[in-house]
C-alpha cells in the first residue's frame, strides 16, 4: 500500500502544453476517479503515473519516494486497461500467473496466489477456459486476476469498462469498487463516464484541456462546482446556464427577478441542475416546453426559458398534450449558482 503524491505535475509534446500542472495528495487505500471528455490529458496522467510517459517538470512521489525516473516494472504499481490485453492460447490460470512466473517466483506460491484471486473474483471455476471462452466481464475479471497477483501498492485502471454494455458496466463497476475496498490498495481510475466517476470515487479530479478544474468528492462537485465546466460535465441532464444580472441586491434574468443575492453586483451566469426546479402554479420560471421525455421514475422536458435552452427534470410521469407548451416551474434558492461569465470561475 502506497501513498501517491502529485506536486505540480506537467507535460508537453514539444512546444505543445497537455497538463497544466495537477497537484494532490493521494492517501493510503483511497480510490481517485479522473474524469473529463476525450482528450482532456487524464489518460496522460494516470500513463505518467505508470511511468508509461515522461513527467516534463513537477515530481511524482510513490509512498514518499521520488518516482519521477523510476522504471515502471519497479514503481510497484499494476494497470489494467480497456483492451484486456490477455494472452489468447493461455488459460486464464496462466494468464493470471504469467507476470509472477516471469519474476521468478516459485510454483506453489504462483498457484496458491492464483487461487486466491480467483476465488476473490468468482474465476475459480474457470480457470482452464482460454479468454475465447469467456464473456466480456469475466475476460477483464481475468485482467484485474493479473494485477491482483502481483500486490501491487497502486492500482490503475484505463477506461476498464469502456467495452462493455450498459447492464455489465453497472454490475461491474460495483465489483470493482467493493474489491478496491476489500484489498485497501490505492488506486487511480481513468473514466469520461461521470456516473461511474459519482458512483466509484473517494474524490474525483475533473480534467479539461490539461487543466484540473476541480478535485474533491464527487458530493462537493455536484453540490458546489467551482467551475462552469465542471457544473455542467457532472451530472446528468447537465446544469442549465442563464444569462443573469445583480442589480440593487436583486438576481434577474431579462426581467425576471429570480431573489434577492447577497454578492457583487453585474453580469453573472446562473445555473440551475433540471432536478432542482419543480411544477408551481405561482413559480417564477416559465419553460416553453418542446419535448418530453418520459423516463418512468421522472420525466424529462426539453424547452426554452427567457430564449435559452432549459431541462427540467420531475419526478413521475408528466404527459404534455403537444409540443410548445407554457409550464411554471419554482426552486429554491440555496440550488441556484451564480460564475463570473467572463473567468468561467464560481462566484
Amino acid at each position: 500500500m502506497a501513498t501517491v503524491d502529485l506536486k505540480d505535475i506537467k507535460k508537453s509534446f514539444g512546444k505543445v502544453d497537455v497538463i497544466h500542472g495537477v497537484d494532490m495528495e493521494i492517501a493510503d487505500g483511497e480510490f481517485i476517479v479522473i474524469v473529463g471528455p476525450s482528450g482532456c490529458g487524464k489518460s496522460t496522467l494516470l500513463r505518467m503515473v505508470a511511468g508509461l510517459e515522461t513527467i516534463t517538470s513537477g515530481e511524482l512521489l510513490i509512498g514518499g519516494k521520488r518516482a519521477n525516473d523510476t522504471e515502471p516494472m519497479d514503481r510497484d504499481i499494476a494497470m489494467v486497461f480497456q483492451n484486456y490485453a490477455l494472452y489468447p492460447h493461455m488459460t486464464v490460470a496462466d494468464n493470471m500467473a504469467y507476470g509472477l512466473k516471469i519474476a521468478g517466483m516459485p510454483k506453489d506460491q504462483i498457484k496458491a496466489k492464483v487461487q486466491e484471486a480467483a476465488k476473490l473474483l468468482q474465476l475459480d471455476h474457470l480457470l482452464d477456459r482460454k479468454p475465447r471462452e469467456l464473456s466480456g466481464g469475466q475476460r477483464q475479471r481475468v485482467a484485474m486476476g493479473r494485477a491482483i497477483v502481483r500486490e501491487p501498492s497502486v492500482f490503475l485502471f484505463d477506461e476498464p469498462l469502456s467495452n462493455l454494455d450498459a447492464k455489465l458496466r453497472v454490475q461491474m463497476r460495483l465489483e470493482i469498487k467493493d474489491l478496491q475496498a476489500k484489498l485497501g490498495i490505492t488506486s487511480l481510475y481513468v473514466t469520461h463516464d461521470q456516473v461511474e466517476a459519482m458512483t466509484m470515487a473517494d474524490r474525483m479530479i475533473v480534467m479539461n484541456g490539461g487543466v484540473a478544474e476541480q478535485i474533491g468528492t464527487p458530493l462537493d462537485v455536484y453540490e458546489r462546482p467551482q467551475t462552469i465546466f465542471a457544473a455542467q460535465f457532472i451530472g446528468s441532464p447537465s446544469m442549465n446556464l442563464m444569462d443573469g444580472r445583480i442589480d440593487g441586491g436583486q438576481l434577474k434574468v431579462n426581467d425576471v427577478s429570480l431573489g434577492p443575492v447577497d454578492t457583487r453586483e453585474g453580469d453573472v451566469t446562473v445555473g440551475l441542475r433540471p432536478e432542482h426546479v419543480f411544477a408551481d402554479s405561482a413559480g417564477v420560471l416559465r419553460l416553453n416546453v418542446h419535448q418530453s421525455e418520459p423516463l418512468g421514475a421522472n420525466t424529462l422536458l426539453h424547452g426554452t426559458l427567457e430564449g435559452k435552452a432549459f431541462t427540467a427534470s420531475l419526478p413521475g410521469v408528466h404527459r404534455m398534450p403537444g409540443n410548445d407548451r407554457d409550464m411554471s416551474l419554482n426552486f429554491a434558492s440555496e440550488n441556484l449558482h451564480l460564475f463570473d461569465p467572463k473567468t468561467g470561475k464560481r462566484i
